[in-house]
């Protein structure tokens, strides 16, 4: 966090935003808000795919799709591979589907 004076010498608050990673081509992205971090990432991304409307194909999958998209390592998080049972903290988190 950075201060910054203005005319009337008091300070101002601004909170540096983050840069989103860039996306890996030929990808989906989906954007994760949690209000508090969560132990298992794989639910969580089931139910955000579910409730997304940009990717037809990617809100109809199925758990054992999703599973195998995992097993392959085609679900990122920051150009990382990501496991069903890899941890996400409070925030913002995007994760890369291949």
């Amino acid at each position: 966090m950075s201060s910054l004076c203005d005319d009337s010498g008091l300070q101002k608050h601004h909170m540096k935003q983050e840069t989103p990673p860039p996306q890996p081509a030929n990808s989906f992205r989906v954007t994760l808000e949690l209000n508090s971090s969560i132990s298992r990432m794989d639910t969580t991304l089931l139910n955000a795919l579910k409730g997304q409307t940009e990717n037809a194909e990617m809100r109809n999958i199925s758990r054992q799709a999703l599973k195998n998209l995992f097993l392959a390592g085609k679900i990122q998080i920051k150009g990382q591979r990501a496991k069903p049972s890899s941890a996400l903290a409070k925030g913002t988190t995007y994760v890369d589907i291949l």
